[in-house]
């Protein structure tokens, strides 16, 4: 008799119990060894459950507070963000929910202020740490992205903004309080070196860059701090989409000086977003 091949889910982070009427509904479910339902609910936040499916280990309370904070000030890039506009022109173009959230990822995946950049920028902290002789030879000789047909070089030094003039309030205020509520060594030595680092870069440490560092204190890889990124930064886009839905497009803004209409008689008609 040919015994019976089970197929067998290989995860360090799940395991279930299946419930004795119905193999397909599970009666417990562990996450690194935690029971969800049991240990978990009621007794984690929400930011503990989200650092021990990343890590597999329970956060200390600084690396709560890290998270927690980091997520708030990820949360809602606001309506100037690309990754938001994106969202933005699916609910207001009709598209369904599921394609705002998508759109978001995707322009929002690149990098210019996107996941990517926070995946190259946490790269560049893991081979130069806290050396500011280090950052700068980096920053002045880049080193080549090896799939070249996937992504584009880098046009500026990741975690600085290209097209900024001086470091925006909301980053220090990002970065002062996770330095404060962490104490993590490597948010310090930022505050420390942000002058000097912005001056090697010519450029002002942008939101992308205080969240690589933040990345890096958590001990995430750079492919774990890519995905969380453009997790956190979700919420933002998809509230927005659904504004804009009920909106409607005569209210998108930066319209400027509204849509140019042609007429069947070929005159131009101004209709002002109103």
């Amino acid at each position: 008799m040919t015994e019976k091949k089970i197929e067998k889910i290989t995860t360090r982070i799940w395991n279930e119990t299946a419930e004795e009427d119905n193999p397909f509904a599970a009666s417990a479910c562990y996450c690194a060894g935690y029971d969800v339902y049991g240990d978990l609910l009621g007794k984690a936040s929400y930011i503990e459950y989200l650092y021990l499916l990343f890590k597999l280990e329970r956060p200390s309370p600084s690396q709560t507070r890290l998270l927690e904070g980091l997520a708030v000030a990820l949360a809602n890039p606001g309506p100037r963000d690309h990754s938001v506009r994106a969202a933005m022109c699916a609910g207001v173009g009709g598209s369904t929910h599921a394609s705002a959230l998508i759109a978001a990822i995707s322009v929002g995946a690149g990098n210019l202020g996107g996941g990517r950049e926070v995946f190259t920028a946490v790269q560049y902290w893991n081979q130069c740490g806290m050396d500011l002789d280090a950052w700068k030879a980096m920053i002045k000789e880049p080193p080549v992205e090896e799939r070249a047909d996937v992504w584009m070089p880098m046009e500026h030094p990741p975690g600085f903004d290209p097209n900024g003039v001086s470091c925006p309030a909301p980053v220090l205020q990002t970065l002062a309080h996770l330095t404060e509520v962490s104490g993590a060594e490597n948010l310090i030595w930022l505050q420390q070196n942000r002058s000097e680092l912005e001056e090697a870069a010519e450029l002002p440490l942008a939101m992308s860059g205080a969240a690589a560092a933040v990345m890096v204190a958590l001990e995430l890889s750079p492919e774990q701090s890519e995905i969380l990124y453009l997790l956190l930064r979700l919420p933002g886009a998809a509230v927005h989409s659904l504004e804009q839905e009920k909106l409607g497009w005569r209210k998108y803004p930066f319209f400027g000086d509204g849509l140019k209409l042609i007429d069947k008689s070929g005159a131009e008609e101004q209709k002002e977003g109103k």
